[in-house]
């Protein structure tokens, strides 16, 4: 692939890259190089990029050239690009070396050289005189009146002569050991490889085929697009490195050890499942085991009925998918070490951000990417998380210091989206900030951004839905918010999900419907402010008052003391289009001047 050949040396600005040695150095000011430390997989993007230099290379050029077999998310890609631009665009005055070209890739903008090898390298075999020239042959005349160092009076062979024997019989051992090698490698080309002894990444796993236990072949149709449907979803977890459908299939029909498998793969957990159809149902088992210990871990089973199998095979990967990125970030995060790195405490805000909307949990959100970002001050995953839980405790209206929290964030996104423009983190909370601020129809695109990357982020799911109904598009929003549920029946935050549809049911003036939402809401999560919001206009709609008035009561207990005070600051605030606004002061704003709050 590469334009300048695969061995070799290359200079670059103040860089050689040594292709032989593996490593990167830089060029002092005595003229002298140094290595600099640069992780394997940024060192092999940064191989592709001279290799190429001046051309557009695709992500998928790089996946294949950097992560041959293995299924991995794309924001491995633009890590690895965000590590080389802190090393080599260091003090470089007029922008990067490498150019992103939005939505297909990227081009090393720097002019490279080759360097060739010294002479005293590159002049061949050593003579062992010191002279570093080729070796060469000075054969002696031949003395017939020099006395025989043997007895043997067998004809002697010429030196010349001994030396092609020498060499024809070397050629045969030679190809023999080859075809050995060859009928090896042949016998057991599709046996995986064992890994090396460093410990698997703390998110890896291995889908295992599905097995079939129907008796039909539509069975096993369903079961081969399921395990290679799963692997794609899990694919999109952030940090999540599967192992590719082509190797885990290597294992179909097998008896295999997990344990075994786990260290041949360097993997942490395998998925496995069954699929069974019996008439017009389909039942599917899945579960997590954890590759080190052979325990199962986690277990779930996924019913249907068929009418579009299609529709069947994508709901069942996509509940899934979300149900494995739920527990796998837990167990991972769950893996204490006994010197933290950045990544422990990143997977930890990760795990925390699976729980329950709070205040403390909040501040335990932030608490744990700023400790990761002083681990790691270049993280741009510890950055742009740190970003989405700011923006999203403003949101939970869960902090005394909203507008630092938004300047924060804009300044985080900022900084992120500079260095790697399509972060799915970065749009996550650019997404919530256009909430924030009013402007849904640009919030709409963050989020459906988002949602290209990874279809299964459930707050981007959930807030599009939003996004829908303040743009007037309220049919659509109730299916939206009801899906979600169904995709995530255990989510740490099915209480706003409750909230969600109660509230739009409560602007369409379906009473009756809304309230057992948003009481099932509040049971979910007590704490959460908006169920008691629209509970108590809910019950003021219904005429019953002191239900109202008790709901709005804890309301402001819990905002403590930070609540609106009349309907006309209410209003103030933003409530969509003119016709989702128009629904919200009929239902909403009447309901809570029935439950006491003043006018003005």
């Amino acid at each position: 692939m590469s334009a300048l050949g695969r061995g070799g040396i290359f200079q670059f600005e103040g860089f050689r890259l040594d292709r032989n040695a593996g490593a990167l150095f830089r060029r002092r000011d005595d003229a002298t190089f140094v290595p600099i430390v640069l992780g394997l997989r940024a060192f092999d993007v940064l191989d592709v990029l001279v290799g190429r230099a001046g051309e557009l290379v695709s992500r998928d050029e790089f996946m294949a050239a950097v992560w041959p077999a293995t299924v991995v998310e794309d924001s491995n890609l633009n890590m690895q690009i965000a590590a080389l631009r802190r090393v080599l665009d260091e003090g470089r005055a007029d922008g990067s070396c490498i150019q992103t070209i939005p939505g297909r890739g990227y081009r090393f903008a720097v002019p490279v050289t080759r360097v060739e090898p010294s002479a005293s390298l590159a002049s061949g075999r050593s003579s062992g005189n010191g002279a570093g020239g080729p070796t060469t042959e000075h054969p002696k005349p031949h003395d017939p009146s020099a006395p025989s160092r043997s007895r043997d009076t067998r004809p002697t062979v010429p030196p010349r002569e001994r030396k092609w024997l020498w060499c024809g019989s070397l050629a045969l051992v030679t190809g023999a050991l080859c075809l050995l090698a060859i009928s090896t490698v042949v016998s057991n080309w599709h046996l995986p490889q064992p890994q090396s002894t460093r410990p698997p990444p703390r998110l890896s796993i291995v889908v295992l085929p599905f097995t079939d236990l129907s008796d039909d072949r539509d069975g096993q149709n369903l079961a081969n697009r399921l395990t290679k449907e799963v692997t794609t979803d899990l694919s999109r977890i952030p940090g999540m490195f599967v192992i590719s459908r082509n190797t885990a299939f290597t294992y179909e029909n097998k008896f295999v050890d997990t344990r075994q498998m786990g260290r041949e793969l360097g993997v942490r957990y395998a998925l496995e499942g069954s699929v069974q159809r019996s008439g017009n149902q389909v039942r599917v088992n899945a579960q997590l085991i954890d590759a080190e210990t052979g325990a199962t871990l986690w277990a779930e089973r996924f019913d249907g009925e068929v009418g579009n199998l299609f529709a069947l095979q994508d709901d069942i990967t996509r509940r899934m998918a979300i149900a494995l990125n739920l527990e796998l970030t837990n167990r991972a995060a769950g893996r204490l070490t006994e010197h933290s790195d950045a990544l422990d405490y990143i997977l930890r805000g990760r795990a925390a951000m699976n729980t329950p909307a709070s205040r403390d949990g909040f501040a335990e959100r932030v608490s744990l990417f700023e400790h990761a970002l002083s681990l790691d001050p270049s993280s741009v995953e510890a950055r742009s998380l740190l970003a989405v839980v700011l923006a999203g405790r403003v949101l939970h209206q869960m902090t005394d210091s909203a507008a630092a929290d938004i300047a924060h964030a804009e300044d985080l996104i900022g900084q992120v989206l500079s260095a790697s423009p399509d972060d799915l983190r970065a749009h996550w909370a650019k997404g919530l900030l256009l909430r924030l601020a009013g402007r849904p129809e640009e919030a709409t695109f963050e989020f459906e951004a988002v949602l290209a990357q990874d279809r299964n982020l459930r707050d981007a799911l959930y807030q599009l839905g939003w996004c829908k109904a303040m743009t007037g598009l309220i049919d659509e929003a109730i299916p939206a918010a009801q899906q979600l549920i169904h995709l995530s029946p255990r989510d740490p935050y099915i209480a706003n999900r409750y909230v969600r549809v109660g509230w739009l049911h409560l602007i369409q003036s379906d009473i009756d419907e809304a309230i057992p939402w948003l009481e099932r809401s509040r049971s979910a999560n007590p704490v959460l402010l908006d169920a008691h919001f629209f509970l108590a206009s809910a019950y003021g709609l219904k005429g019953e008052t002191d239900r109202a008035e008790a709901e709005l009561a804890e309301y402001r207990r819990l905002r403590g003391g930070h609540y609106f005070s009349s309907i006309a600051q209410l209003a103030r605030g933003y409530w969509g289009v003119p016709k989702t606004r128009a629904l919200v002061e009929a239902t909403v704003f009447a309901g809570l001047r029935k439950a006491g709050v003043p006018e003005e």
